[in-house]
């Protein structure tokens, strides 16, 4: 599990092609914790499973599913990414819990500029539209945001100085492909309305309970 806050940014230094997979070297000093062999750590938003490391770099594997669902297949030898190693017990919760698991790439659809800040609307695949919610949280390229407006095809969010200079959304331009993880808590809500009066008992009491709430 992972927060949605940066840790730092990496660069990508090497990628080697293998069988329905390529190895991404990354340069970036982790802490010893973080970079030992086996630790999670999200690269733009992909939980991915350290398998090489040194004091300035380390190594993970994309399999075939991760580069054609996200954004790392296209990722450029010398680009920068945001990281974050995985969330421990006891660690500070300053974003919002994240899996790193991409549900989607979302395309920018416009960028404004706010005093020092940015608007920045992104368009989303269809599918993911009923999951993202205004005042929601929604997570891009691995950076925990606020929603601030949805409409029919995807949603805006502002981007203060910190996160302009903290991570790699300062690069964002008109059509940038960006990976995208709705809230975990709007994937399970929508399973439960979705399987209708069996997945609230047989009286239908928790899809009740939820529709009460204020879910349609």
């Amino acid at each position: 599990m992972f927060t949605g806050l940066v840790q730092q940014l990496g660069t990508l230094l090497e990628r080697r092609a293998g069988a329905d997979q390529q190895t991404l070297v990354i340069e970036a000093a982790l802490s010893q914790r973080d970079r030992v062999l086996g630790a999670s750590v999200a690269i733009a938003g992909v939980c991915l499973t350290v398998t090489s490391a040194t004091e300035s770099a380390f190594e993970v594997q994309a399999a075939f599913e991760t580069l054609s669902k996200t954004t790392l297949g296209a990722k450029s030898v010398g680009e920068r990414l945001n990281l974050e190693p995985a969330l421990r017990l006891g660690d500070a919760l300053g974003g919002h819990l994240v899996s790193g698991h991409v549900d989607g790439v979302g395309l920018v659809r416009s960028i404004e500029a706010r005093g020092d800040a940015r608007h920045v609307w992104i368009s989303v695949p269809p599918p993911l539209v009923p999951f993202i919610a205004e005042k929601g949280s929604v997570t891009v390229d691995g950076v925990s945001l606020t929603v601030n407006d949805v409409d029919d095809t995807g949603f805006s969010v502002g981007l203060i100085p910190h996160t302009l200079t903290a991570t790699t959304l300062h690069g964002l331009a008109d059509a940038a492909q960006v990976n995208l993880e709705v809230d975990l808590l709007a994937r399970y809500v929508a399973r439960l309305l979705d399987k209708g009066p069996s997945a609230g008992g047989r009286d239908g009491s928790q899809r009740q309970a939820l529709t009460d709430g204020g879910w349609k």
